[in-house]
C-alpha cells in the first residue's frame, strides 16, 4: 500500500474518474495532501461481462483506455506515480476538456497522435508511445486493478479511491459526481465523504439521478 495521502485509481476513459480527480487535485492542494495516481483498467475489470448489455460503443472505449493505461504503465515504471499523474491530466484535457476538439486537433482517442500529444503536454518523451501495443503491461495493470477491487468489493466501477487516516485505511468507490465542486466547497464536501467513509459499518449512499455532466475547462 502507498505512503501517500490518497491513492486515486483511474482510468481515463471514464468521465466521472476525470471529474472526481479534478476535485480531488483541489483538496490535495488546499490540505498538502500527495496524492498516488494509480492505474484500474475498465477493459480487464469487465473482461468477463457481456458487452450486449453495455451501451454501443463501450467495448471500444475501454479498449482505448487499456492502450492509454499500458502508456501510463510505462510511464510510472520509467518516471514514478508523479510523472503518471501529469500524464493523466494530459489525457483528461485532450478528452475532456469541453474547448478541445480532440478528433479535429489530434485525431481520434488513443491514437498514436494523441498519445504523442499527451506524453509531450505531460513533458515526457514520446518514448512509452511503444507502450500502447505491449501486452506484457496487462500483468501490472491487472494487479492494479485487482488490488484496487479487493479494497472495496466487485461491484464498483471507477474512480476507487484509499485515503489514509489515524494509522489506519479506508477505500471506497466513487465519489460520483457530475462537476468538479466550487474550490471554497471542495474540502466541506470532502470532509462529508471521509466522515461517512470512516464509519465501519457505513456501505453505500447512492442515488440513480444524475446532472448532465460538466467538464471544466484545463
Amino acid at each position: 500500500m502507498s505512503d501517500a495521502d490518497i491513492e486515486f485509481f483511474w482510468d481515463p476513459i471514464c468521465p466521472f474518474a476525470w471529474l472526481t480527480s479534478r476535485w480531488v487535485t483541489d483538496v490535495a492542494r488546499q490540505r498538502e495532501y500527495e496524492v498516488d495516481w494509480r492505474l484500474i483498467c475498465l477493459s480487464i475489470l469487465n473482461e468477463d461481462s457481456d458487452y450486449d448489455n453495455f451501451p454501443e460503443g463501450y467495448r471500444d472505449l475501454h479498449n482505448k483506455g487499456r492502450r492509454m493505461l499500458r502508456v501510463a504503465q510505462a510511464v510510472r515504471n520509467q518516471h514514478g506515480p508523479a510523472a503518471a499523474g501529469d500524464l493523466y491530466t494530459a489525457y483528461g484535457s485532450t478528452i475532456w476538456n469541453p474547448d478541445a476538439d480532440i478528433r479535429s486537433a489530434i485525431g481520434e482517442v488513443a491514437s498514436d497522435g494523441h498519445l504523442a500529444a499527451a506524453l509531450e503536454m505531460a513533458g515526457l518523451s514520446p518514448e512509452p508511445l511503444r507502450a500502447a501495443e505491449d501486452e506484457s503491461l496487462d500483468d501490472a495493470l491487472r494487479d492494479s486493478t485487482e488490488e484496487a477491487l479487493s479494497r472495496t468489493g466487485r461491484d464498483v466501477g471507477t474512480p476507487i479511491i484509499t485515503f489514509h487516516h489515524n494509522g489506519g485505511s479506508t477505500s471506497f468507490f466513487g465519489p460520483v459526481v457530475s462537476q468538479v465542486p466550487p474550490t471554497e466547497e471542495a474540502v466541506r464536501l470532502w470532509d462529508a465523504v471521509v466522515t461517512l467513509a470512516e464509519w465501519p459499518s457505513f456501505a453505500e449512499l447512492k442515488r440513480s439521478r444524475r446532472d448532465d455532466l460538466v467538464f471544466p475547462s484545463v
